[in-house]
């Protein structure tokens, strides 16, 4: 491995008077679970890398209030899943981060770190999407408000600039939401998915008020699916109407191939699991 500098700042505000934004060769490291695997690879070969680790304790907690969930971008997927205002107030997050890799890699990888990276096979950007999650965004100009839809533009990529970095996502109280989180996966149940397909609903009992649709793993980002969002809205939801809007889904996400499946074996996954996903939404109890 090629030799390179080592930054340890104790606030954030520092944090980011490190990161160099002229300068790729210059990264913040959160948990470090995907960087560190990039330079084992020797496909990044940093000249500097500024570790998170010691900034200010509140960028790693958990806070439960009237508006929702506000969690520090330096939190743990295990402090996550293991958090009882998680389980109680989007117990959706807890269930998904139980096959989010294992339990060695989410003791270490943070919140920020996983959104940051804009890995299109993560679990948790989609299902933060479909919950209606935004983030605070530190940069030298100060914070910026952002939602999570907002932030990939495609494969590996966000409109993060290089001097800026996530200090913290909120997800907004879901009274009365409906959600679920559902993977495809060709090996284990904690494997990278082929396909992965989030959904929050409104809903009185069958019948669908309004639906927020992701999808990931398939696409080169996750995104929304308005259109399949638009085939559940104001529906009683039936064979045919999921068969609808597994077919606007079908439509309209932009498939890639890879090592996981072609992108017509990907499509036809979508298809089925728009419908699997919305039932077991409309199964999982409001929240």
């Amino acid at each position: 491995m090629i030799p390179f500098e080592l930054a340890e700042p104790k606030s954030l505000t520092e944090a980011i008077k490190l990161l160099a934004p002229d300068d790729a060769m210059v990264r913040p490291i959160a948990g470090g679970t995907a960087l560190m695997l990039m330079m084992k690879a020797g496909v990044f070969h940093p000249t500097r890398l500024v570790s998170l680790g010691k900034i200010e304790k509140k960028y790693s907690g958990i806070a439960a209030g009237k508006d929702g969930l506000r969690i520090g971008a330096m939190t743990t997927l295990s402090a996550l899943e293991q958090s009882l205002d998680m389980k109680k107030l989007a117990p959706v997050i807890t269930r998904t981060l139980r096959t989010l890799s294992n339990v060695r890699v989410r003791n270490v990888a943070t919140v920020g770190g996983a959104l940051a990276h804009a890995d299109p096979h993560m679990d948790l950007p989609p299902v933060l999407i479909a919950l209606g999650a935004s983030m605070s965004i530190a940069g030298p100009s100060g914070e910026r408000e952002l939602a999570v839809e907002d932030l990939f533009t495609g494969y590996y990529e966000t409109v993060l600039q290089k001097n800026e970095l996530i200090a913290e996502v909120r997800v907004p109280s879901q009274d009365g939401t409906r959600a679920a989180y559902m993977k495809v996966t060709t090996g284990s149940a904690d494997d990278w998915p082929a396909l992965g397909v989030a959904v929050a609903l409104q809903s009185d009992g069958n019948a669908v008020k309004s639906a927020r649709v992701v999808v990931s793993a398939a696409t080169s980002k996750a995104m929304r699916l308005p259109g399949a969002e638009a085939a559940l809205a104001g529906q009683r939801i039936d064979d045919k109407i999921l068969a609808r809007a597994g077919e606007a889904a079908a439509n309209e996400a932009d498939f890639i191939a890879d090592v996981r499946g072609s992108v017509s074996y990907k499509r036809e996954l979508l298809r089925v699991y728009i419908g699997r996903a919305v039932r077991a939404a409309l199964e999982s109890g409001a929240h």
